[in-house]
């Protein structure tokens, strides 16, 4: 069976989550980017919207219940050490309710807010894509 962002480039979406000043980020198990800090997202179901795929994501990710969300950029992820290729829309929010919690421990390994100006290391491609647009 061929699987997305291996033997084709794959559809991703993700979500840059605010609040005052501080953005939502969350540690990667697994590749692509194991071990870096990343927004949350993932992969965009077919006959799904991305827009609804990163809403959805993100819920499952965090626990936070989203609400309003809009669209950032689009980031293109070549990563030649996990030979995986990722097409990735990106929306923005700070419209939500509730408080992240790891939710994935089997796919996450850490979740918090850090300041936009503090970001831990390192830092997913995705999440510096996202990052740059906000800037």
């Amino acid at each position: 069976m061929a699987l997305p962002g291996v033997d084709f480039p794959g559809v991703g979406c993700g979500l840059a989550i605010l609040r005052e000043g501080k953005i939502l980020l969350c540690r990667r198990l697994k590749a692509p980017e194991a071990g870096h800090w990343n927004i949350v997202g993932g992969k965009v179901d077919h006959m799904e919207r991305a827009e609804n795929a990163a809403r959805r994501e993100a819920e499952e990710e965090s626990g936070l219940s989203i609400h309003s969300t809009r669209f950032l950029c689009i980031s293109e992820q070549v990563i030649e050490a996990d030979r995986q290729h990722w097409v990735s829309l990106i929306y923005v929010t700070e419209d939500f309710s509730g408080e992240p919690r790891l939710t994935e421990p089997d796919k996450l390994s850490d979740i918090g807010w850090f300041d936009l100006s503090a970001l831990p290391r390192p830092l997913s491609r995705f999440a510096t894509d996202a990052v740059r647009a906000l800037g």
